[in-house]
């Protein structure tokens, strides 16, 4: 969300020079998955919510997978369609009931193109899904949501899709700060806590919201269904009611977890998993409505160069202006790039 950002082509020079080798996006762009045409960029696109209700039908869905999917393939590699996002964080019962017809049909279609193998399909949900997500054994869904997450969960398992979260430590310290150590949030040294029912000990509280949503999962009866996290990431400057929002905190948060998933780090609860994270978001958005700290996640300015530093350089080729750039700038990445760094090499 704005007004002020570089060409795809630029963007996808850029995190070539990165070695980003995931890129997740919040539509189906073009224009987008164009210019990352033969770039080996594994995407993750979107269907936004408002498009559910149509998604239900068998014939739009296959208009819209042979248009925005097989359209691309094979030069731009789309891995993962995420179907709606955050959809139970609204009040619309409707939307809620949508969501499953929506991702069983896209599936279908997929099966109709013999594309299902290679491109699967997901939704992305937001925390507060969660009833209890402490201590992390105790995970447990809301119960309001019950009959819609199990029937989901049913999907994933019969597809083998994976559960996306968007996780965001910030705002349980922003909300407490006086109550959430800022180490244990940052992925500093620290105490740590422990589960008192598994006696399993949790140095961050990522990885404690992560296997929050494992045993939420299990507990509606599913041990085989992978969680991997959509979006995390941290503000690198807020209002002054909100606490922690700097570029040091934001720093020491995005290069820690970076850190972490290079070396491949499972969570305490599933070691041998590991984690699978896009970190949010590529630029900052100055577009976007309300607190400051929304306009302010981004890992670069516009322009190419880091908000802060976190131990990875990349190059933006020049700038330059022009009708057609400016249009890309405003319709392509109206969207948000969220970006996984795990092959980074500085």
């Amino acid at each position: 969300m704005a007004n002020n950002l570089p060409s795809p082509s630029r963007v996808a020079y850029l995190l070539r020079s990165l070695n980003i080798s995931r890129v997740k996006l919040y539509d189906a762009d073009p224009n987008v998955l164009v210019a990352f045409s033969n770039t080996n960029v594994d995407f993750i696109i979107g269907l936004g919510n408002e498009y559910l209700q149509n998604m239900t039908d068998p014939v739009k869905a296959q208009n819209w997978v042979l248009q925005r999917v097989q359209a691309h393939l094979p030069q731009t590699r789309i891995t993962c369609i995420t179907v709606g996002n955050e959809v139970f964080k609204s009040n619309d019962t409707q939307q809620w009931s949508n969501l499953l017809p929506a991702m069983q049909t896209v599936y279908r279609t997929l099966v109709d193109l013999g594309l299902d193998k290679q491109v699967t399909v997901t939704s992305a949900h937001s925390l507060d899904i969660l009833g209890v997500s402490y201590p992390p054994s105790a995970g447990a869904f809301r119960q309001d949501l019950g009959e819609y997450l199990h029937a989901i969960l049913n999907f994933h398992a019969q597809v083998k899709s994976p559960f996306l979260i968007n996780a965001y430590p910030y705002f349980a310290y922003k909300d407490n700060p006086n109550e959430v150590p800022i180490d244990y949030v940052l992925f500093q040294p620290n105490q740590g806590t422990v589960d008192s029912i598994t006696n399993l000990k949790y140095d961050n509280m990522l990885y404690a919201q992560v296997d929050a949503v494992y045993s939420a999962i299990k507990a509606m009866g599913h041990t085989d269904i992978e969680v991997r996290v959509s979006e995390t990431g941290w503000p690198s400057k807020g209002d002054e009611n909100e606490v922690g929002a700097t570029s040091e905190n934001a720093g020491l948060y995005n290069g820690n977890l970076l850190k972490r998933i290079e070396q491949k780090q499972g969570t305490p609860a599933k070691p041998n998993v590991p984690i699978d994270i896009y970190v949010f978001a590529l630029f900052n958005e100055n577009l976007k409505d309300g607190p400051t700290s929304e306009r302010n996640y981004g890992l670069y300015y516009p322009d190419g160069t880091p908000v802060y530093n976190i131990g990875v350089q990349g190059y933006l080729p020049e700038l330059v202006y022009s009708s057609d750039s400016t249009k890309n700038a405003l319709s392509v990445f109206g969207l948000l790039i969220l970006v996984i760094a795990y092959l980074i090499s500085a």
